[in-house]
């Protein structure tokens, strides 16, 4: 016996169906554990599509076939779900594209290689977008999701033809000159134009009462932590006898104390060293006995978590969700399509730049049963992440120029 749809599924997926056979294109920005998978494929079905294509993130492949069998779509038409970055290997002639997590097309002010890939091989198909946060950092980043379709709102052939009608431009100085800045868009404008494509929904219109509540937990380091990085600040460099930590731009400084606040390094040579196991210590005593999902950064981090939690953590996913193992995710790679809700507790070991990252991977642990998330964030004490958190919190990305305001005292060789 298949599964059935929830009342509101149902509905949208009725409203979303004339949008897409009158527009070409309907763009579902429903709030994540909302159903965006299922109420995409039910539109599917009543398009009478009989060969559809989704793209999606590797590790949803597998949660959107169990769903496309089901709830008896195999019965309706053929489903083909791929990665992106498999998009090549793809053959055959499709009468709907349904692409998931479809804010990862809203670089500007130039399209990424796979936006171009999709809309050079896709443009003359119907289409549904699904994403929980269309425009998470600024909405210049809506010119490129429509861009990919011959059927969108958008008359500008390119995103700079469009930056002079809805974007204010300004110019910011940077340590290599002037360059543009596109991010400020004319939000009315814009969305005046796109919608009659939107249909949006909300977790709280679902009947989800669950609260993410974020607790920031702050980790003294050790002192060789700061004596490295207070010599880094002053200096831009430390040789050692085979390896050398070099901020010599804003840039790379950045970087090196992103890295090194959490305990971990990597050299100009490209080797990696843990430099400090404050934070995993301090994860591991104040969540001990505890069942926990952990975004880490950096790929030492997560060396630095196994030989600290060594057989109580995991990176595997059915493993995570059938043993009372923890787990360790990468933040970019499991923000988006895992569901991580076997957890008590969601903690970040690190901070992406990234407000994409912090909207999207916080909400892991949301459930319609569940009435609280409760997401730790350990900082260290006198780091570099309290200063990411408040800018990414705000919808914006951490970039060199804030990171330049926040440590305005480093004079920078370059």
């Amino acid at each position: 016996m298949n599964k059935e749809l929830r009342s509101y599924q149902i509905d949208l997926s009725e409203k979303a169906v004339k949008i897409l056979r009158s527009k070409k294109i309907v763009y579902l920005s429903m709030e994540v554990r909302t159903g965006k998978t299922l109420t995409s494929l039910e539109i599917a079905k009543l398009y009478n599509a009989k060969k559809v294509l989704f793209l999606t993130k590797k590790k949803a492949i597998s949660s959107i076939l169990d769903d496309y069998n089901n709830f008896g779509y195999n019965n309706e038409f053929e489903l083909i779900v791929i990665n992106d970055e498999s998009m090549s290997k793809v053959i055959g002639k499709f009468d709907l594209i349904i692409h998931d997590e479809h804010h990862r097309f809203g670089a500007f002010p130039k399209p990424g290689k796979y936006t171009k890939e999709f809309a050079q091989r896709f443009y003359k198909l119907p289409m549904i977008f699904l994403s929980g946060t269309p425009t998470p950092e600024s909405f210049s980043q809506i010119y490129h999701q429509f861009w990919v379709s011959d059927y969108t709102p958008f008359a500008e052939i390119n995103f700079y033809k469009w930056a002079s009608n809805y974007v204010n431009v300004k110019q910011k100085r940077v340590s290599y000159g002037l360059f543009n800045d596109y991010s400020d868009a004319n939000v009315e404008l814009i969305n005046e134009k796109i919608k009659d494509y939107l249909i949006t929904f909300t977790q709280k219109e679902a009947g989800f009462e669950t609260e993410v509540k974020e607790n920031i937990l702050h980790c003294e380091m050790k002192p060789l932590t700061y004596q490295l990085i207070n010599r880094l600040s002053k200096d831009l460099v430390i040789e050692g006898k085979d390896e050398t930590i070099l901020g010599d731009t804003a840039v790379k400084l950045m970087s090196k104390f992103h890295q090194m606040y959490s305990g971990t390094i990597k050299f100009e040579s490209g080797n990696t060293m843990i430099i400090d196991d404050s934070k995993a210590l301090f994860i591991k005593e104040k969540f001990k006995n505890n069942k926990i999902a952990i975004f880490y950064k950096f790929k030492a981090e997560l060396e630095l978590l196994q030989q600290t939690f060594k057989d109580e953590l995991t990176t595997d996913l059915d493993e995570f969700n059938n043993t009372d193992k923890s787990i360790a995710y990468q933040i970019i790679s499991g923000r988006e399509g895992v569901n991580l809700s076997k957890a008590k507790y969601l903690i970040y070991f690190n901070i992406d730049f990234s407000a994409t990252s912090y909207f999207q991977s916080r909400d892991r642990l949301t459930t319609k049963d569940r009435l609280s998330n409760d997401v730790f964030w350990i900082f260290s004490k006198g780091g570099i992440e309290d200063n990411i958190y408040k800018v990414v919190k705000n919808k914006k990305k951490y970039t060199s120029n804030y990171f330049k305001k926040d440590y305005a005292r480093i004079s920078y060789s370059k």
